[in-house]
């Protein structure tokens, strides 16, 4: 189930614990009983982060996420009943605070990925990464930053286009809010941006607020989806 994959995400930052210093709670969705109890018990034992359920398809993992309110759901995409691309979409919805969600796959390339991402997801691990590769980023995405695979991304948008191309001219962004987009692309964060552009790390952060409010967007991995979608940025961009 895990495994030791060495390729690694473009993170924007660690933390072992959730903003207030207690532990980072999570929900397990996946429709595999073995899968899903094998990850509740070794990201139970990470530093950190406290197991508070499972559900084993989408509708149960919208209603666990409403009882327990978790903060951070480890979403399974190919679920019954409910898939996990429209679970997330059901959670971003109807909450002011809703979880973060990380998607759990086992193929980098799954088209449900893509839209997972696109749904407001904050990112996507592999099944077969080992299990502290998992817990960084659950504690990641608790802190509101993303895990970012550009090379994953750029596969998935090279192999099957999609339907947000109309978003980014409508969007009208400036130049260097463009410039700033292409750079969240390549996986770099915000103090990356700013040395790269000479800039100071708070016009960063007023350009990327800018770039997702325009966009839309739930959050940067979802606005690199976009900057693929629309052809800003190429499957060849950059690394």
């Amino acid at each position: 189930m895990i495994g030791s994959d060495p390729s690694a995400a473009v993170t924007t930052g660690t933390s072992p614990t959730s903003p207030t210093g207690t532990p980072v709670t999570l929900l397990i969705a996946d429709d595999d009983e073995v899968t899903r109890s094998g990850l509740r018990t070794l990201l139970a034992a990470q530093p950190g982060i406290a197991v508070v359920g499972e559900a084993a398809d989408g509708i149960e993992a919208v209603e666990q996420a409403r009882r327990l309110r978790p903060d951070v759901v480890l979403m399974d995409v190919r679920m019954p009943r409910r898939n996990g691309i429209e679970a997330t979409r059901q959670l971003l919805a109807e909450s002011a605070e809703p979880p973060k969600v990380v998607v759990i796959t086992t193929f980098e390339n799954d088209d449900y990925v893509t839209a997972a991402l696109g749904a407001g997801a904050s990112g996507f691990v592999l099944k077969r990464f080992p299990v502290r590769r998992i817990a960084e980023a659950v504690r990641v995405v608790a802190e509101g930053e993303t895990i970012l695979f550009p090379a994953a991304l750029r596969r998935m948008v090279a192999a099957r286009p999609l339907d947000s191309t109309e978003a980014l001219p409508a969007a009208a962004l400036t130049g260097r809010e463009e410039e700033v987009l292409r750079l969240m692309a390549t996986g770099l964060s915000n103090p990356e941006i700013a040395e790269t552009l000479t800039v100071s790390l708070e016009t960063v952060k007023t350009h990327v607020g800018n770039v997702l409010t325009k966009l839309g967007a739930q959050n940067r991995t979802h606005a690199v989806v976009i900057a693929y979608e629309s052809g800003l940025v190429v499957p060849r961009f950059a690394g």
